[in-house]
């Protein structure tokens, strides 16, 4: 599966909404993310078809290993863009916002740069 930029976002959504509310749901999601309801049915369908999640009888949506990789990737590439972001003084939220924006166009050589630079810091 060719997973886009949209999809890295949804996954590392559903990370970020386990982390902070210990289960997740498709509601979840819509009211995370702003989006519609169909729009999020239907990437979770394409995510169980592609085994990147699983969703049980009440709709509780589990990461399975290949969607928590792709999750966690992003998540972690999202936090140290926006520490490297901050340290050159943009603010918080601009950071948030532009890391989430450069998070899925870097090359792995140069975000390992970027990785070595801020924890140098």
């Amino acid at each position: 599966m060719n997973i886009h930029e949209s999809a890295e976002d949804y996954l590392e959504t559903i990370l970020m909404l386990k982390n902070r509310l210990g289960a997740v749901r498709s509601i979840d999601v819509v009211n995370e993310m702003n989006f519609s309801k169909p729009s999020i049915s239907i990437a979770m369908k394409r995510f169980r078809e592609n085994g990147l999640i699983e969703m049980d009888n009440d709709g509780y949506i589990t990461l399975l290993p290949p969607g928590l990789a792709i999750a966690e990737r992003t998540y972690t590439r999202h936090g140290i863009l926006t520490r490297l972001l901050v340290q050159l003084g943009v603010s918080e939220q601009t950071a948030a916002e532009d890391a989430c924006k450069i998070e899925h166009d870097l090359s792995d050589e140069t975000f390992e740069k970027i990785r070595g630079f801020v924890s140098q810091e």
